[in-house]
């Protein structure tokens, strides 16, 4: 097998020792852009290539969850490495695995359901993610129908949370690459520029090629053919960017020899890291001997320099550190001067190295599955750890925090109680009145039922600690009880306070309305929180506006 995007790289090209380690002082011009929508920001690299039978997608199969797609995810079957925590997403579709540890039915999501292209971006936007590669790989078999409409719905997401998208074409094994690539830009692709949530750097829509040079059988293109490409898309007006091998400046090892033309040919280079360290030192080594050299060689020939940040592979035992391994990379990306990085990658669930959010612990994968989750390194921590990591290593290498070899990120983040409104008696907790009907919130007989808006006095029941969290958002700790108020179900059930830590389902939104009131979005799926049926139901996060129902006032 050669060398490709979904097979990790073992003997021959990772490394270990630290090496000596060498400054390098970089003044703030090096990069040979100004900053735009790929120099000076944080790109994801986003397949939004899962699929599940009855989602509607035309390829209708367990399309990359599954090893046959005709066959339901089971322990046989399993084309993933861990599991997705499951908890904001609408919807999801029942595999053939036992259920959760918590009991909870083992389903999966569908890139094709434009609330799961919106929960994925929601985290890119709250966690600085600017800006999203779409894998396209060859579109002209029977994954194209599907694929193509995965491009309109990341459009549409990018659209509503400010981020910005662009098309990264995956050459991988695709035969007659050459013709079919400026056919499928002229005829579908380039239509997506007019959107302004398309990436553009230097006033050129982005498209990014990934495979030019790489030394094995899927990529076999002579230089004359690589250029032909990336000169036929700078004359379509494009500003282009090359996923290229790691040695790419040497043509050793993963790189072809002769090739250095063609690299510097792109307006921008990211060489490939994934699967070539595994440790801390490993990214040392990198830095002295390739990031240094790759820097500087880019500054010039004027081409802009975009390195890889990898979390690890959740599937060798220790590689993540607790995140250590990922704040490496970017401490010695922010001391090399390095402006701009992409992420391998954002739900690369397959090959175990993605920053979405993933399972925490057993009580989130399914029972004998052999699925690993985050805490599998030694370290607990919350399903959105490396997504925040994420967010803290943009902020240093955009300036906006110091240079740190020390993670400044928790694992689980800190919640610490708010301070109660003026309203409130000091150490009475926070009352909630239903516009609906004018009544208190209860967490009914003493928490074990459901809340629900149908008391006109304030005791034990009706109060809750309001809790800050990072963001914005907030939780509610119902005082009757102790207990946190949780979306059930993903919010498909009613609030209920039953508990004792915080996650999404258990984490809401904020929303202080024109008239004084509040409102709650479920982190769990994004939806209001309404006192259903006037009131007389329990409340649910079911709404997608506010209304009357959908309004509290706190006191």
């Amino acid at each position: 097998m050669g060398i490709s995007r979904r097979t990790v790289i073992a003997s021959g090209l990772a490394v270990g020792g630290a090496g000596a380690l060498a400054f390098y002082a970089t003044p703030d011009g090096l990069a040979a852009s100004a900053p735009g929508d790929v120099v000076g920001k944080v790109t994801v690299g986003y397949q939004g290539w899962f699929a599940c039978p009855g989602d509607g997608a035309p390829i209708n199969g367990w399309w990359h969850w599954s090893r046959d797609w005709s066959q339901a995810p089971s322990p046989s079957q399993a084309a993933t490495k861990c599991w997705p925590d499951m908890r904001e997403y609408a919807k999801g579709y029942r595999t053939a695995f036992s259920n959760l540890g918590n009991g909870q039915p083992a389903n999966l999501y569908s890139s094709y359901d434009q609330q799961t292209v919106d929960t994925h971006f929601r985290w890119m936007q709250q966690n600085g993610c600017d800006t999203a590669a779409l894998q396209r790989f060859n579109p002209f078999g029977g994954e194209g129908p599907t694929r193509d409409a995965m491009a309109g719905k990341v459009r549409g997401a990018a659209e509503a949370t400010g981020r910005k998208f662009y098309i990264m074409y995956d050459v991988s094994g695709w035969a007659d690459m050459q013709g079919q690539i400026k056919t499928d830009w002229t005829t579908k692709m380039s239509a997506h520029t007019a959107s302004g949530a398309y990436a553009r750097q230097n006033g050129k829509p982005v498209v990014g090629i990934w495979g030019f040079g790489f030394n094995d059988e899927n990529h076999p293109w002579s230089p004359a053919a690589c250029l032909d490409v990336i000169n036929w898309f700078k004359a379509q007006g494009c500003y282009v960017m090359g996923g290229v091998p790691t040695h790419w400046r040497l043509g050793t090892d993963d790189s072809r020899a002769g090739y250095l033309d063609v690299y510097h040919a792109f307006d921008m280079l990211s060489p490939w890291m994934v699967g070539r360290i595994g440790d801390a030192a490993g990214s040392d080594w990198f830095y002295t001997n390739r990031t240094v050299g790759d820097l500087a060689d880019c500054a010039a020939h004027n081409v802009d320099y975009q390195p890889c940040v990898l979390p690890g592979d959740m599937t060798v035992p220790g590689q993540r550190a607790g995140g250590d391994l990922m704040w490496r990379q970017f401490y010695n990306m922010a001391r090399a001067g390095v402006k701009s990085v992409y992420i391998s990658m954002f739900d690369e669930y397959n090959e175990g190295n993605q920053i979405a959010k993933t399972a925490e612990d057993a009580s989130m994968v399914p029972g004998g599955s052999g699925m690993r989750a985050l805490d599998a390194d030694g370290v607990r921590c919350s399903s959105d750890y490396y997504l925040r990591l994420t967010n803290d290593g943009g902020r240093m290498l955009k300036g906006q925090i110091a240079l740190t070899a020390t993670r400044p990120t928790p694992p689980i983040p800190a919640a610490t109680p708010t301070t109660p409104p003026p309203t409130t008696s000091p150490g009475n907790g926070v009352t909630l009145r239903a516009r609906a009907n004018d009544r208190l919130v209860t967490a009914e007989n003493a928490g074990a039922a459901a809340l629900i808006a149908n008391r006109t006095a304030a005791g034990d029941w009706e109060r809750f600690d309001l809790v800050q969290l990072s963001g914005g958002d907030v939780a509610l700790r119902a005082r009757v009880n102790g207990k946190y108020v949780c979306a059930e179900n993903a919010g498909a059930d009613a609030l209920i306070a039953n508990r004792a830590a915080i996650g999404a389902w258990e984490t809401f939104g904020l929303v202080h309305n024109p008239n004084g009131t509040v409102s709650l979005v479920s982190r769990a799926n994004g939806r209001y929180v309404c006192a259903e049926n006037a009131g007389a139901a329990p409340l649910i996060a079911n709404r997608t506006a506010i209304g009357q129902w959908e309004q509290f006032d706190i006191g």
